[in-house]
């Protein structure tokens, strides 16, 4: 990488963290205060960096658009797509992916099993919130507050006698499903399905998707789903590698 390139790339983390004076910058870079100030000007012409009042420097408008226009146009079903293919493969088994949207949780994409027997499940289909792995996981993540208000006002069909009962139960397997950073529906819809899932993270850890792989117990029985959870695991970190664009 160029020197240049490199040192105006380096001063942009420093003013993430508030507005520095040039002195501040050019001891963050190791350089004279003459090479510091040309890099911030070149910044500054491109809106990068914006020159306060004070003298002191900020990130500028532009970068704040471009960030904001790179996430508006990342497609996480795109760049999910090839991985939950390789999943299906691999294993044989219904592959899922779902997202939170307007106090659903949506299917956005699916790889059908290899087996004759089949889940009915659609894309664009919302899932069974209080007990799909799912959506376990989608809701988790939410902020606390907001968490407790979606469980007061969600309704607990007793789908099966696995079905979370109620609000209470809800929080409590959240919490844990939290903490462990994946989830299970063992015969909670259908006594005959179980589904195990890992989550999909943005850049700043937020879950932004869920993938699931599922199967009948007539082709493979809980134990042996669970057995298969590592690779859900590997694959949904794989994928959060490639939207967030990390090498976390």
């Amino acid at each position: 990488m160029s020197q240049t390139v490199d040192r105006a790339l380096r001063i942009l983390p420093v003013l993430a963290k508030g507005p520095a004076d040039l002195g501040t910058v050019a001891a963050e870079l190791d350089v004279h205060k003459s090479t510091a100030l040309r890099l911030l000007r070149t910044l500054h012409e491109h809106r990068f960096v914006y020159r306060q009042e004070d003298g002191r420097y900020r990130l500028g408008s532009r970068l704040f658009a471009l960030a904001a226009q790179a996430v508006e146009n990342l497609d996480v079903r795109e760049i999910a797509h090839p991985h939950l293919a390789a999943l299906g493969e691999l294993t044989g088994h219904t592959v899922h992916l779902a997202v939170h949207q307007d106090d659903e949780v949506l299917y956005i994409d699916k790889i059908d099993s290899r087996y004759p027997v089949r889940m009915y499940s659609r894309i664009g289909k919302p899932v069974a919130i209080t007990v799909a792995a799912v959506a376990k996981l989608l809701l988790a993540d939410l902020p606390p507050d907001r968490l407790a208000a979606v469980a007061a006002r969600l309704e607990y069909p007793a789908y099966t006698s696995r079905s979370t009962p109620d609000a209470a139960a809800f929080l409590a397997e959240l919490a844990t499903v939290r903490a462990q950073g994946w989830a299970t529906d063992l015969g909670g819809h259908e006594e005959s399905i179980n589904c195990v899932a890992a989550p999909v993270r943005d850049h700043e850890g937020r879950v932004v998707a869920a993938l699931s792989l599922s199967a009948p117990n007539v082709v493979v029985g809980a134990e042996g789903l669970l057995a298969l959870l590592p690779e859900v695991r590997r694959t949904a970190r794989a994928i959060s590698h490639d939207y967030s664009g990390t090498d976390s």
